[in-house]
């Protein structure tokens, strides 16, 4: 099993924050992407990969990768790393521990999700043709002008046989996080984490 964060986005809801990507904002003195990492690290010895065209997301314990297509947002799933033992998450996402640690323990037999009832921060692949075949049948449909999104929303919609659209529905294969694991957007994304964790220092 492999585990490929993604960080090749452009970040435009960020901008140029701290002057500072996104995925390298201090959380209690430690880089976001870098916390990640360390996680994953203390969990598995399997190989991490994160995808960037920016060369200052090499460094020790992982592997980056310049993805060969990048246009549209679904293309964050890098086609060229999808196998029968992948795992994807993302890069501008504060994980707990808790979670990290079940979903690298999760045995699917083919696709599984986890999130929140607004974002989805993980994807679990054990049959990576089938996540091919919805990447590229959403894909498809965006170009086509069928629907308006094309992101990992609609490849779990049409991995799961729900109409394919901008309605959050969640049914099977998907596992529910606590809303502590929470994806930063945006400066007030990042401010709102910040003080929710400052919080729940100060409660201990």
């Amino acid at each position: 099993m492999k585990y490929i964060i993604m960080a090749d986005g452009k970040g435009t809801r960020w901008g140029d924050y701290k002057e500072t990507p996104k995925h390298f904002i201090a959380l209690q003195g430690e880089p976001l992407i870098k916390r990640t990492v360390r996680l994953l690290r203390d969990m598995t010895n399997e190989e991490i990969i994160i995808t960037s065209h920016n060369p200052n997301y090499e460094f020790e314990g992982v592997r980056r990768h310049e993805p060969k297509n990048n246009t549209l947002e679904i293309d964050r799933f890098t086609t060229e790393l999808i196998s029968n033992e992948c795992c994807f998450l993302y890069g501008d996402t504060y994980y707990t521990k808790g979670c990290l640690e079940q979903i690298v323990a999760y045995d699917t037999k083919t696709i599984c999700f986890w999130g929140t009832d607004k974002s989805i921060i993980g994807i679990k692949v054990r049959d990576g043709d089938l996540f091919k075949y919805h990447i590229n049948k959403v894909r498809n449909m965006y170009l086509e002008g069928r629907i308006d999104n094309c992101i990992g929303w609609q490849v779990y919609q049409s991995y799961v046989g729900i109409p394919i659209g901008n309605q959050i529905k969640i049914g099977t294969n998907f596992n529910l996080v606590t809303k502590d694991n929470f994806d930063i957007n945006t400066p007030e994304d990042y401010m709102k984490l910040e003080s929710m964790i400052k919080n729940e220092s100060s409660s201990i």
